[in-house]
């Protein structure tokens, strides 16, 4: 009896400690005063922690409109709501975790693929150094994802080897249907990813027989 309840305490511990990790890695509750919610294509998203949408707030000291830029106006909803472009998930305790950015989302087949989750996978491959993860326009799906991936000096990677180790993660639509090999990626003068350029590199991309289908 006493291992067992030794076993259940360490348990307890080790589970209060994971969820407190969990809570860490994410970006947080609601400011006082501000309202979030996250909107889907099918409308206002639940609470699970798992379903993405955009995240939207409102609040007294939320902007209401941008200064003499009459173009941005639809960044705000009918009812008053700023779109923040960044796509997110909250929890039943309403803490809210970004996910990505709206422009950066795949849109394959009527699902979404997160850009940033398939990328963070990629780089934790030994081989790799830096990826980035765009959405090309595809015949049939839509979009599809392609990577364009860094290797470490050194290192070598086939595109079936880096395939293979996404599968244990993702499901088989969500893998890039092709890895680009590249010596440098296109950064920001801040060192963000400038994906844009990457979309516009590989916009009339050739689809390869091995794509999903």
């Amino acid at each position: 009896m006493g291992n067992d309840r030794d076993h259940a305490h360490c348990y307890g511990v080790h589970s209060q400690a994971r969820h407190g990790f969990e809570i860490r890695a994410k970006q947080g509750l609601a400011s006082p005063f501000v309202e979030i919610r996250g909107v889907g294509d099918d409308g206002e998203i639940p609470w699970d922690g798992k379903t993405p949408g955009e995240l939207e707030i409102r609040g007294p000291f939320i902007a209401a409109s941008y200064y003499n830029l009459p173009d941005e106006l639809s960044r705000w909803t009918s009812d008053g709501w700023f779109r923040t472009g960044d796509v997110v998930t909250i929890d039943a305790e309403g803490y809210m975790k970004i996910t990505d950015r709206t422009k950066d989302l795949i849109k394959s087949g009527g699902e979404w693929i997160s850009s940033v989750d398939v990328e963070n996978a990629l780089v934790a491959h030994p081989a790799v150094k830096e990826a980035a993860v765009v959405a090309v326009p595809h015949p049939k799906w839509q979009e599809r994802p392609l990577a364009a991936v860094v290797l470490q000096e050194g290192c070598q990677v086939t595109p079936e080897e880096l395939r293979s180790f996404l599968t244990s993660k993702f499901a088989k639509w969500q893998v890039p249907d092709e890895f680009i090999f590249v010596a440098s990626l296109p950064h920001t003068s801040t060192g963000k990813l400038l994906k844009s350029e990457l979309r516009n590199i590989f916009q009339n991309w050739v689809w390869s027989s091995g794509a999903v289908d």
